[in-house]
């Protein structure tokens, strides 16, 4: 049965991690997705406090709870305090691949991405997540299609190998980074990795400006590791059209049909939208109450 988490990028940046568990608790969500963050000042930007990532809109906001450089013991601290709460973590997620990507020109930031993602499958197994969210690369004017193609599946293959030891499974997403545009490539990509580990960790949301999500997920099928949801109303067809859920252009019924009809049964993660300036607490409420209704509840 499909159930219920939420994303920490949901939250204002002033929660903590116990506020946010606790109030995504007490809205009746079974599980939430952690943001691992750098935890240091980025270099060129002189820190990240309130960095809003242009090609992703979210802001980065650093914590001093789940970095980098964060203890073991301190995270396996944080396993007991969401048992204690009531909550499975469901994920681990990063914007750190997006800004160090696994395809630059630049050997140093490939490894820097490499680093990046060992951390997070190391901390997941921790928190006994089964699943980090990946976004593979960038297209660019400086780094071609093919290309990207190229170093993606390299590095997934030599991660693959740190996936199967920590038995964490690799989600690749879809990110709007003109990479991965199409279901058969995305398809094929996972399967040229060759590792059960590796699979994808699809955002209904994040597609539905070129496509439709229940052909993706049909052609995806149980290569589909975990999934992202967000709504989207595509007259607007940007960053800024991501609205809460049921208020945008996405089918919800064929597409949780289509998530019936490959058998997934995981968790659906509600991803970044944006807190309200005020009484940010009910937009999580109405989150939870939108995913009733998309489940059927």
């Amino acid at each position: 049965m499909m159930k219920k988490a939420i994303n920490q990028w949901s939250f204002p940046d002033t929660y903590d991690l116990r506020g946010c568990m606790e109030v995504a608790r007490k809205a009746g969500f079974e599980g939430i997705e952690l943001v691992l963050v750098e935890g240091s000042p980025l270099s060129g930007d002189g820190g990240a406090s309130d960095r809003v990532d242009k090609g992703l809109g979210i802001s980065d906001y650093q914590n001093d709870e789940f970095t980098l450089g964060t203890s073991r013991e301190n995270i396996q601290s944080l396993k007991k305090m969401a048992d204690e709460i009531g909550l499975k973590i469901s994920s681990v997620a990063s914007v750190l691949p997006f800004r160090y990507p696994l395809t630059s020109s630049d050997p140093t930031i490939r490894e820097k991405c490499m680093s990046v993602v060992v951390t997070a499958l190391e901390f997941a197994s921790i928190l006994a997540a089964d699943t980090i969210l990946l976004i593979p690369g960038l297209v660019t004017e400086e780094v071609s299609y093919e290309v990207a193609y190229e170093r993606a599946r390299s590095a997934l293959k030599e991660l693959a190998r740190v996936a199967e030891r920590v038995k964490v499974n690799i989600g690749i997403e879809n990110v709007w980074n003109k990479f991965l545009l199409s279901p058969l490539e995305f398809r094929n990509l996972i399967d040229e990795v060759g590792s059960s580990y590796v699979g994808a960790y699809f955002d209904i949301g994040n597609v539905l400006v070129s496509g439709f999500p229940d052909q993706w997920i049909r052609i995806l099928n149980q290569r589909i590791k975990k999934i992202h949801i967000k709504d989207f109303k595509n007259d607007i067809g940007n960053i800024t059209g991501f609205v809460p859920l049921l208020a945008g252009d996405l089918n919800w019924p064929r597409t949780i049909d289509a998530l019936k009809s490959v058998g997934y049964d995981d968790f659906l993660v509600a991803e970044i939208m944006p807190p309200y300036r005020y009484y940010p607490e009910q937009l999580i409420v109405e989150t939870s109450d939108a995913m009733d209704k998309i489940l059927g509840r």
